[in-house]
């Protein structure tokens, strides 16, 4: 086998969201994971939505906001054009 040429591995601590943590070999400094064993349906037998939300949903949450925000920004225009003719016109 070669010398020095394969990553320098350490042995880690790995953070679960759900405050589950265990010991492994890795070559990173450090992990944090979403589901681990003690927290994931397959291993604990219950149902439980890991992720409430998809990509979509986002993603359409975020096109509705942005066009809420640009109809108030047209409506204060408008009401700003509005005054602007009504003080003409005096």
């Amino acid at each position: 086998m070669k010398q020095n040429i394969h990553p320098k591995t350490n042995l880690i601590n790995v953070t679960c969201a759900c405050g589950n943590s265990f010991a492994t070999i890795s070559t990173s400094n450090e992990m944090k994971v979403e589901v681990c064993s003690e927290c994931h349906p397959f291993f604990t037998g219950t149902q439980r939505f890991v992720d409430t939300t998809g990509r979509v949903e986002r993603f359409k949450a975020k096109l509705d906001a942005q066009k809420k925000a640009a109809a108030e920004v047209e409506a204060v225009k408008k009401t700003k054009k509005t005054a602007k003719t009504e003080t003409k016109a005096e």
